[in-house]
């Protein structure tokens, strides 16, 4: 089936606004951009899911947990939120772009407007690396649970070591990739209807295991578990002290406490990616990350809280800071809590959570491979939107291949260069984040003197949440030199996850030289500029 390309051609109708930051205050559609996708596909309520789901809660919350009390003690509730604000703060820059400019290509094309083609390209490409580093974690993360959640319903541990043959490992890896893949080429309609299971899964169990561990936090003793027979006395009476960031007791540990949340909250963004094809594209992305926002940090101080108040932070037994399950934390406390059938419960979550990140993280990065495509700062291949489900087929076709192979090479070259690449996805989110902040106090930047609301969220709030995440940045580009950053590997000396995350930045520069030569009128600023009407190729 052919597929329709969105780059504006010959005596194409041009329509739209010229991207002033101007804003009439009408809900609706008019004069927004379109590139072929199915506008008007979904709501405020799908989008907010979409986000949501992106960032997959249960599966942050169960690598994590462990991993930042070892870091913070009791203050990983104060973590939670240090890491919330400065993504908040970005929020907002996202939500004063997107109501002037509802692209699909977010980040990229905001900060082409703002600082023009070199660093909105550069800007892209930091998403898109982020984004497939993350699709192939969380693909082989979904992996391993499969085969866990097997294994504990067969009760068999032969089932759940199927896990460990690399030949199983992959060949299921890369069939969930396939699946993930095909939904979301067939349209946000599809991705609607499984998100919405998926996602209110997560919640429900996550609402359940925080409601039964406030009930063993109550009484403070657990039976037998998986750490030997009789009771663990480990529960913690809540603090308010718990919330107070000051409280950590070193900056090291502060820093590494607060790259682990940022991690937590990354994703939200997708809200925005769909921007082109929700109803009132202006306003409805915007709150529907807002919604998203609140709706993560609420479920990860819930879960923390109860946790801590019942199994504590010790780096023993069932405490959160025991480093032998800092990295599965619901792996281990999901029989000593719930119970040996709900427990079962929180792995099918981590699974669900998993799967449905997996499928709706291709929809950022295929909607920005789509936007760099049509303006020209990619091969013209990769404009084409599919005329059935409108959506960037080939786009998202290429992005599960890039998945898969990215994946596959990593296991099989080393466990360790897999480990250090998502050790380097700290830098990535941090940097396209950061620029996109940025760029929206350059690109408002005659309006700030227009009112105390425009100063504030087009100018002050970004930033100082663009300030916070360069500041991010730079401590752990330092932190990543240090060999022991990560798995411990070098590269002549240097920490392979600085080698990662600074050649992955380098790369991109190589390729975006090479798609100069080939595509130079966008890198002139010919094709994308702050005054560039919105294109609308009319059907």
């Amino acid at each position: 089936m052919t597929q329709l390309d969105a780059r504006p051609q010959v005596g194409d109708t041009v329509s739209g606004v010229a991207g002033d930051g101007d804003d009439d205050g009408d809900d609706g559609d008019d004069g927004v951009r379109g590139k072929g996708l199915g506008k008007g596909s979904v709501g405020l309520m799908g989008s907010a899911v979409i986000g949501i789901s992106t960032v997959a809660p249960v599966y942050c919350l169960t690598s994590t947990l462990g991993s930042t009390a070892g870091e913070v003690g009791v203050q990983m509730p104060a973590v939670f939120l240090a890491g919330f604000l400065p993504m908040l703060l970005v929020a907002f820059a996202y939500r004063e772009l997107n109501r002037a400019m509802p692209d699909c290509g977010t980040s990229f094309t905001w900060t082409v407007k703002a600082f023009g083609p070199r660093i909105g390209w550069m800007c892209g490409w930091g998403l898109v690396i982020a984004t497939i580093i993350v699709l192939s974690n969380l693909a082989g993360v979904a992996t391993s649970y499969f085969w866990l959640l097997a294994g504990e319903i067969t009760g068999n541990p032969a089932i759940a070591a199927l896990d460990d043959n690399k030949l199983v490992h992959i060949s299921t890896c890369l069939t969930l990739i396939a699946v993930a893949t095909a939904i979301s080429y067939r349209g946000m309609t599809a991705t609607k209807g499984v998100q919405y299971t998926l996602v209110g899964l997560q919640l429900a169990v996550l609402a359940l295991f925080v409601a039964m561990a406030l009930q063993k936090a109550s009484t403070g003793s657990f039976g037998s578990g998986s750490f030997g027979s009789g009771s663990f006395e480990t529960g913690l009476d809540f603090s308010w002290q718990w919330l107070n960031p000051f409280a950590i007791e070193s900056m090291a540990a502060f820093t590494a406490g607060l790259s682990l949340s940022i991690f937590m909250y990354w994703g939200w963004d997708a809200c925005l990616a769909t921007n082109e094809e929700t109803t009132g594209s202006t306003r409805t992305p915007g709150r529907a990350s807002l919604i998203a926002m609140v709706v993560l940090v609420g479920s990860y101080l819930a879960t923390g809280i109860a946790a801590q108040m019942a199994v504590g932070t010790s780096a023993t037994g069932l405490g959160l800071g025991n480093p032998e399950t800092s990295d599965n934390v619901f792996a281990a406390l999901a029989g000593p809590v719930m119970g040996p059938l709900l427990g079962i419960l929180l792995f099918v979550a981590v699974l669900a959570s998993a799967t449905a990140s997996l499928q709706t993280t291709f929809i950022p990065v295929a909607r920005t491979v789509l936007a760099m495509s049509t303006y020209e700062a990619l091969p013209p291949s990769y404009a084409k939107v599919h005329p059935r489900f409108r959506t960037p087929g080939r786009a998202t076709v290429m992005a599960g291949i890039a998945t898969g192979a990215f994946y596959t090479v990593m296991t099989l070259v080393s466990e360790n260069v897999l480990t250090d690449t998502i050790f380097a996805l700290g830098l990535m989110i941090c940097f396209y984040y950061s620029l996109t902040a940025f760029a929206c106090a350059w690109y408002f930047r005659g309006d700030l003197r227009r009112s105390t609301r425009d100063l504030f969220f087009k100018g002050v709030f970004p930033v100082l949440g663009g300030l916070l995440l360069a500041a991010v940045f730079g401590k752990t580009l330092i932190d990543m030199w240090d060999p022991s950053y990560g798995s411990g590997s070098t590269v002549l000396g240097v920490g392979s996850v600085f080698v990662i995350g600074v050649g992955l930045l380098a790369l991109g520069l190589v390729v975006m030289l090479v798609t100069e030569r080939r595509s130079p009128a966008f890198f002139r600023g010919e094709v994308l500029t702050k005054s560039t009407p919105a294109l609308v190729v009319q059907d």
